[in-house]
């Protein structure tokens, strides 16, 4: 199990209870699992990705972004909930994300969304607005950045959701003091203090922080 915040016993009754992934995000996961070794570690969970589903399905964007793709996982999660709408993914890996298109195809999706690769930093930038829904889940170091590149296209009662923002509590022990926990406990600490939005932090997975702009 992914979520390490949950007793064991408990975090298997809430999958147990919630509704799973189908054959194709099945499919993906274990594809993802073969092919990328030890870098599968950050795809989504299942309850996470029922969870972008939902959401999206929720807010009804006409503009979504995903900072992050990798496989496809959470990206065929957030199209699957647009009734309508567009997401703009965006990411580095050509290998990688070639699996994502093969699973958007097939789940029929792909029309709906469009990948551009390069660093984000820069192609985020070409982006015109406003956003109504975005999804953060790449380099760590980059997470201010991002942010600040979607507030500035994010319409007022926008979304956006951060990926990580726990690191397996990490950020709550004083005795980890590498480079990556505190540049997620500085992340964490300007969403905080940024008068711009109100901001919960979900204990899902490895936590997933929700903002709203105000």
């Amino acid at each position: 199990m992914k979520d390490f915040a949950l007793d064991p016993r408990l975090a298997r009754y809430i999958a147990d209870h919630t509704t799973g992934p189908d054959p194709l995000l099945e499919d993906l996961a274990l594809e993802t699992s073969s092919s990328t070794g030890d870098s599968a570690r950050m795809q989504i969970s299942p309850g996470q990705g029922r969870f972008l589903t939902m959401l999206t399905q929720l807010v009804d964007p006409q503009v979504a972004v995903e900072v992050g793709t990798f496989t496809g996982y959470s990206s065929l999660s957030i199209a699957r909930g647009l009734s309508g709408g567009h997401l703009h993914c965006f990411d580095v890996s050509e290998e990688w994300t070639s699996i994502a298109r093969r699973y958007w195809d097939k789940a029929g999706i792909a029309h709906r969304i469009t990948l551009t690769l390069g660093p984000a930093t820069e192609t985020l930038r070409a982006l015109d607005g406003p956003v109504d829904l975005a999804f953060i889940d790449a380099d760590k170091q980059n997470y201010p950045a991002y942010y600040e590149i979607l507030m500035d296209r994010l319409r007022p009662g926008g979304l956006i959701l951060v990926d990580n923002t726990l690191w397996s509590g990490r950020v709550a022990d004083p005795a980890h003091d590498d480079e990556t926990t505190r540049t997620i406990r500085e992340f964490n600490d300007l969403v905080a203090e940024d008068p711009r939005v109100t901001t919960t932090i979900l204990p899902v997975a490895d936590g997933l922080t929700l903002i709203r702009k105000s």
